[in-house]
């Protein structure tokens, strides 16, 4: 009797110790909403425009990296330039906005790796307004690397200009829906 009662304590601790040791479990359902989103890198901090010889034009290009999702179906967004600091024209120097000799400009060509579409031939450059870079179309995705995008940019080179220093600063936004 001793020994069955024994024999029964015993079997009643593992079992107590096996059922704790096996604890408890719960679920979580996680979800999410991935929407559009876009951010860009400026590589270039500072663009240089130089000229090749006597008058002509000033060039020089700016390096852009970009990630991008636009929604599958309806989905779109751009990348867009614009002067929002103009160089010092009081200095009489270039100015974009009211340039010293008409057909001066600051104008720029774009290229973009995939998924973004170029800007289509030459665009010249506002402060007033901004002017495209790169498009893109629903469904568009980078990797994590993201993807790259340049502006060649080209300055006229009016012998009217006075001599010195001058700078612009011109401000890139993407965007993505």
């Amino acid at each position: 009797m001793k020994r069955d009662l024994l024999l029964t304590v015993l079997c009643l601790l593992v079992t107590a110790a096996v059922a704790h040791a096996q604890g408890s479990t719960g679920t979580s359902a996680v979800s999410l909403t991935v929407t559009a989103e876009a951010s860009i890198t400026v590589n270039t901090g500072t663009t240089t425009l130089t000229s090749s010889g006597i008058f002509a034009d000033y060039t020089g290009s700016t390096s852009l990296t970009y990630l991008i999702r636009t929604t599958q179906t309806t989905g779109s967004g751009n990348i867009v330039l614009k002067v929002t600091t103009d160089f010092n024209c009081a200095a009489g120097g270039p100015c974009v906005a009211t340039p010293p000799t008409a057909g001066d400009k600051l104008a720029y060509t774009c290229t973009a790796d995939a998924p973004g579409t170029a800007c289509s031939g030459s665009q010249t450059a506002s402060t007033s307004a901004t002017t495209p870079v790169a498009s893109f179309g629903a469904d568009a995705h980078t990797n994590t690397a993201g993807a790259s995008a340049t502006v060649g940019w080209s300055l006229t080179n009016d012998p009217i200009y006075k001599t010195g220093p001058y700078s612009a600063t011109v401000t890139f936004t993407i965007s993505a829906s």
